[in-house]
């Protein structure tokens, strides 16, 4: 599959800003509701495509040729993995006043992900993946139909 520039700008943005201006409809403040949703969301998204998602689509292209439902099952497994390291983060500080963890990693992990919120990362991973492969194919058949 083709870098896309476009598929990397805009499809870690989609679900961050769905989820912001949510979060901001329900405040009082919305656009500092707003910001304060949208840069974590950001970063956590953005980190993601650029630093897992991506390596890793391209190191299956070489092996498999790439088709939208494969792409959208590695984003799915990609954002289920993207959870792990969020809740080890939360885990440290869930101690005593943010201190050391007075629980195992595992039970707590257990505890976090029959939460029903956990859902939300494998289903953005799966959106993200599908929008960056859409827009990717998008370029490339258009930059093909215009050819002459």
């Amino acid at each position: 599959m083709r870098f896309s520039w476009t598929g990397l700008i805009l499809a870690p943005l989609l679900l961050p800003a769905i989820f912001s201006a949510a979060e901001g409809s329900l405040q009082d403040q919305s656009v500092l509701a707003f910001l304060i949703v949208l840069v974590p969301g950001c970063i956590v998204s953005y980190g993601t495509t650029i630093f897992l998602f991506l390596p890793c689509l391209y190191l299956v292209t070489l092996w498999r040729p790439m088709t939208g439902f494969k792409v959208c099952l590695l984003g799915l497994l990609l954002g289920a993995a993207a959870y792990v390291p969020l809740t080890l983060m939360v885990w440290k500080s869930s101690g005593h006043d943010s201190g050391p963890p007075t629980e195992s990693f595992w039970a707590f992990f257990v505890r976090w992900v029959s939460d029903p919120w956990a859902a939300i990362f494998p289903l953005a991973g799966l959106i993200t993946a599908g929008l960056y492969w859409r827009l990717g194919t998008w370029r490339l058949r258009r930059s093909i139909a215009l050819q002459p």
